[in-house]
């Protein structure tokens, strides 16, 4: 059992690009099985580690422990289990965090969560936390440090707090970094972002958050475009800036090539943000082997005659020279 941000420390020293994995929990049993096997192939890539996401108010908490409990015990990847604080008392924190201990998982990612489904605001249920900043302490106040603690950053600020007054906008974002700082000095060991689609805005954030004293690793998530519907939703719920030159190539190509053209885009990000000092990058997979896999660069061998899909075999090229107009 180790603790991610050891590992990270490890790669950062030696001067060595790393690589993690996110999976949400499927809705069947058929699909945890297929994902099982899914992740064995993308393990094989060695991965620094991958995590799991949680539901809205423990609503996959089953699914979620036990995709954890197996990423990390039998697919034999470092694990970071998602926990959030939404619909969640202290009890079924508390409840959460012993299980993750009994199944040897030593990393979490402490979040606020978002709305359950059918509200437009997060509330905080009674005897519950109301942000990761509180979440944070109370898994340090409890457990001291036995687990490793990342939290999310938010290159563009969270999404509550984004509007449209510039001025208003610019004292929010620098408000908040100063709350991830508090969360770095309440015990988090280490940074994830929030999805973006302009590397220059990760990198102005990482420069932002160093002036004020935050050192810890950030690592930049990553989420190649396989479709446009998808993509539309998830930067419109997360409101994410999108490249003019981005959204135009999408409306002409949407309904045909915009799992090629994602794929492309997200192999230039990660160019860019490791050749510009990112340690390494966060691919947020929607459980897809294929869209993390190639936007990394990844081979995929012939395939074997009786053995199914051929497996991704190796890494290739993924910290080449970067391409910056492609990726602004």
């Amino acid at each position: 059992m180790t603790k991610i941000i050891d590992k990270l420390n490890g790669k950062i020293a030696e001067g060595k690009s790393f690589f993690s994995f996110e999976y949400f929990p499927p809705k069947t049993d058929e699909g945890v099985h297929n994902l099982k096997e899914r992740q064995m192939r993308m393990a094989a890539l060695g991965p620094c580690f991958c995590d799991i996401t949680w539901g809205a108010g423990g609503s996959t908490a089953e699914v979620t422990l036990d995709v954890a409990r197996s990423m990390q015990q039998e697919v034999g990847v470092e694990t970071m289990m998602h926990l959030t604080c939404t619909n969640m008392p202290v009890e079924k924190l508390k409840e959460a965090l012993t299980k993750a201990k009994e199944y040897g998982i030593t990393n979490i990612l402490a979040l606020r969560g978002d709305p359950p489904k059918g509200q437009d605001h997060f509330e905080v249920v009674e005897g519950g936390f109301s942000c990761a900043l509180d979440l944070v302490k109370y898994i340090r106040a409890e457990h001291g440090d036995f687990f490793g603690i990342g939290v999310s950053g938010y290159p563009e600020a969270h999404p509550d707090v984004i509007v449209e007054d510039e001025r208003q906008m610019r004292k929010n974002y620098w408000a908040d970094i100063e709350y991830l700082k508090q969360k770095m000095e309440a015990g988090a060991d280490f940074v994830v972002t929030q999805l973006f689609y302009d590397c220059d805005r990760y990198l102005q954030f990482v420069k932002d958050c160093r002036s004020v004293g935050i050192t810890a690793p950030i690592l930049p998530g990553v989420m190649p475009i396989m479709t446009y519907g998808g993509f539309k939703r998830m930067t419109s719920f997360c409101k994410t800036a999108v490249p003019q030159h981005i959204a135009d190539t999408l409306e002409t190509i949407k309904g045909s090539d915009e799992a090629a053209y994602g794929i492309s885009l997200g192999t230039m990000m990660c160019q860019r943000l490791l050749a510009s000092g990112a340690p390494g990058v966060h691919m947020y997979t929607l459980n897809l082997e294929r869209s993390a896999g190639e936007a990394l660069g990844w081979r995929r061998a012939a395939p074997v005659p009786g053995c199914g899909q051929a497996p991704f075999l190796q890494l290739q090229g993924w910290r080449a020279a970067s391409r910056e107009a492609s990726c602004r």
